[in-house]
């Protein structure tokens, strides 16, 4: 017996930088230690398994040390999976039932556009000095939306830059911390960039983070007084993030490869 199982870059269109997630197309429900143990064996940034429900699918992701609430480059995998091997019409949307709660997918062109929750902040008037001693700068802004705590710095030089002491940054109580800044050029084709880290959940750095992108939203709109904007995640990979707000809803197109294709033995 065998599952079809994929590696996706997500958040790209060039092998090896974005995202990257597996996908497992499961044929009925599994026990959440099996689901745990898939993960730690593809040892990537997240594993999402999808299982076939009446009108879209049950969706899940697991790091190799916990399962997540919310995850853009894993539902962008998955949606690009299932048009890619034919399991949803192209014009087709997807409906994925998740922890987060319901999210959607549509192909836009060569992009896939992701619909997902806003999760905008508030401000921190006195923030906890580990944050600052843990990224080792002086935080201009600090918000703190449901799950994250975003950072506001000067420059985009000072994100690119930033070597974190990660062991602090564990113990901080939240799923991670976004650092972010404006573009330094005006003729970048992205707005914002941003780093994410969250060792709590298992990975120090975060290539690129759609759900990140539910704060990053909305702070930057509030900002830059622009609803649509296009943000850079400036890890090693990198990778594009288009995102658009709608209300209490943000739209997070991407682009994303297949790299490899197989079948999960031994099930």
């Amino acid at each position: 017996m065998s599952l079809p199982l994929f590696h996706v870059d997500a958040f790209t269109r060039t092998p090896f930088a974005g995202n990257a997630a597996a996908v497992c197309v499961l044929d009925g429900p599994r026990e959440d230690d099996w689901l745990l143990q898939v993960a730690r064996e593809m040892n990537l940034a997240a594993t999402a398994f999808l299982s076939p429900e009446s009108d879209g699918y049950r969706l899940r992701w697991f790091t190799f040390k916990t399962e997540l609430e919310l995850c853009g480059h894993g539902t962008l995998a998955s949606a690009h999976t299932l048009w890619e091997q034919g399991l949803l019409a192209p014009e087709a949307e997807a409906h994925f039932y998740t922890r987060g709660g319901l999210l959607t997918a549509r192909r836009a062109g060569d992009w896939i556009e992701l619909n997902f929750p806003a999760k905008p902040g508030q401000d921190v008037a006195e923030p906890m000095p580990i944050l600052a001693q843990s990224l080792g700068v002086t935080p201009q802004r600090v918000v703190k939306s449901q799950l994250d705590y975003l950072v506001q710095l000067e420059s985009e030089a000072a994100v690119r830059s930033l070597q974190p002491d990660f062991g602090l940054l564990a113990t901080i109580p939240a799923r991670g911390v976004i650092v972010t800044a404006a573009a330094s050029d005006a003729a970048a084709e992205y707005d914002f960039v941003s780093r994410f880290f969250c060792p709590s959940v298992g990975i120090n750095e975060d290539p690129v983070t759609g759900s990140a992108h539910c704060a990053l939203s909305p702070f930057w709109s509030q900002q830059l007084g622009r609803e649509s904007l296009t943000g850079y995640q400036a890890s090693t990979r990198g990778g594009i993030v288009r995102v658009t707000l709608d209300g209490e809803r943000v739209h997070l197109g991407g682009q994303a490869i297949t790299i490899l294709s197989g079948q999960l033995h031994s099930v």
